[in-house]
């Protein structure tokens, strides 16, 4: 047996490229074999997948813009989006935030979103059992209206709780003894709090949890305070962690 290996000639030569310099007469005479084949593959599929993209990015644009439509930005906890209307901070709410509630104050007197009327009103939406988010609003719209000092006679602060099954009035009066002396504290029956909640577009559950107590649990719910003018109408809000002077500053612009 030979030791040379055989060479076997491939059945398929490809084509090779010209080496003739473009604009030659040899160029010109010379096209590529897939060329003179008819074949498509290389000359149309720039074109295609230009075409393709252009029709992807209209897709995704019509998508984006009905989800849009169809879900508006609500405003949740710290770190995620604020409703629309709130991020651009106008009188010119384009999503309407506020709006009727009948709840019941530490005192157990019936409120009414008429019963402010004439008085802008800081609202803040959370629950007496949380941990640190609501302690740290509720501090710092104290610090806010001690700022302002003889303005803060035109201003209400609301602490409305999203927990109505443990927050009872007696509870709430308790709590917001801990804050300023203004300070009003609303809660409700289970379907008065969803319906405020509702209106001004906040968001509150139960948070999961693995623990048996039924009446041990925490809540989600946004941290934002919503700052409605004399006539119940949004005005702006102010994210959670803002200093109380840069409040009291926007504040004061209202007053």
């Amino acid at each position: 047996m030979s030791d040379e290996t055989p060479i076997i000639e491939p059945k398929y030569k490809p084509t090779t490229e010209t080496t003739e310099k473009p604009g030659s007469d040899a160029a010109a005479g010379k096209a590529p074999e897939t060329a003179k084949k008819g074949s498509t593959g290389p000359t149309l599929m720039g074109p295609l997948l230009a075409v393709l993209a252009i029709i992807i990015s209209v897709g995704l644009m019509f998508a984006a813009r009905s989800y849009k439509t169809a879900n508006p930005p609500v405003a949740t906890e710290a770190g995620q989006q604020p409703t629309k209307a709130a991020k651009k901070s106008t009188t010119a709410s384009t999503v309407q935030i506020g709006g009727p509630f009948t709840l019941v104050d530490h005192n157990r007197k019936a409120i009414t979103d008429k019963t402010y009327a004439g008085k802008h009103m800081l609202i803040f939406f959370g629950y007496t059992f949380c941990p640190d988010v609501c302690p740290t609003a509720l501090t710092t719209i104290s610090n806010t209206l001690d700022i302002i000092g003889d303005s803060a006679d035109n201003v209400v602060p609301l602490f409305i709780s999203v927990d109505p099954s443990r927050d009872t009035p007696e509870h709430l009066k308790e709590y917001v003894g801990y804050f300023h002396t203004k300070m009003v504290a609303l809660t409700g029956t289970e379907e008065q709090i969803k319906a405020v909640t509702k209106v001004f577009r906040v968001y509150a559950a139960k948070a999961k949890t693995d623990n048996e107590d039924p009446e041990d649990y925490l809540m989600d719910h946004s941290s934002i305070t919503y700052l409605m003018g004399p006539d119940g109408k949004f005005l702006e809000h102010f994210s959670h962690g803002m200093e109380p002077e840069k409040i009291a500053e926007r504040l004061l612009k209202y007053l």
